[in-house]
């Protein structure tokens, strides 16, 4: 027997769910997970919430849709390409409106001004002074007192400013550990 001979053609090729449903179904998945991950964590390493989110969705989504579990490829294909729109749809409008911009896109949190550390910045996203230690060597600087300024960046990544020759020591806090 040929090997083709035994594919379902119909259940591979004929939608056995209404694709408005799964447009619908995508739109509502993508749109819930990409507000909680916005309001609730920073986003990862170099990819913006809605490229990491779109990475893992796509993948399900494609799948699902290779193992059958929509019944059909189109099912699928009309799932990934609503995932794909929802990607675009965010990028662009969040491009062309500045307010919009700094709605879905965290603003930078000071984690060192003049070698001080802001604690109550560290409490707000997990991070221990060891964790900041690590990632300010990671960026060269081993002593605090180096740093004029440091944040953690929306997309998840530490941006520092070193002190220059001409800036004046950072002032002596009143009690250690402030």
């Amino acid at each position: 027997m040929h090997p083709f001979a035994s594919i379902d053609w119909h259940e591979a090729l004929v939608p056995t769910v209404s694709l408005l449903e799964l447009i619908l179904r995508g739109s509502a998945v993508y749109l819930f997970i990409f507000v909680l991950m916005r309001f609730l964590r920073r986003q990862a390493g170099g990819l913006s919430t809605a490229d990491l989110l779109l990475v893992v969705l796509v993948a399900d989504a494609a799948q699902n849709a290779m193992a059958a579990e929509y019944h059909s490829v189109p099912e699928g294909l009309v799932l990934v390409a609503t995932l794909f729109a929802w990607n675009y749809a965010v990028d662009w409008v969040t491009f062309r409106f500045p307010r919009m911009h700094k709605l879905l896109n965290r603003a930078p949190l000071p984690l060192v001004e003049h070698g001080r550390v802001l604690r109550r910045n560290l409490r707000k996203e997990f991070l221990t002074t060891d964790d900041l230690h690590e990632m300010l060597r990671e960026q060269g600087v081993d002593d605090l007192q180096e740093v004029k300024r440091c944040c953690l960046e929306g997309n998840g990544r530490l941006s520092v400013i070193k002190r220059t020759g001409g800036d004046s020591p950072p002032p002596h806090p009143a009690h250690p550990g402030a």
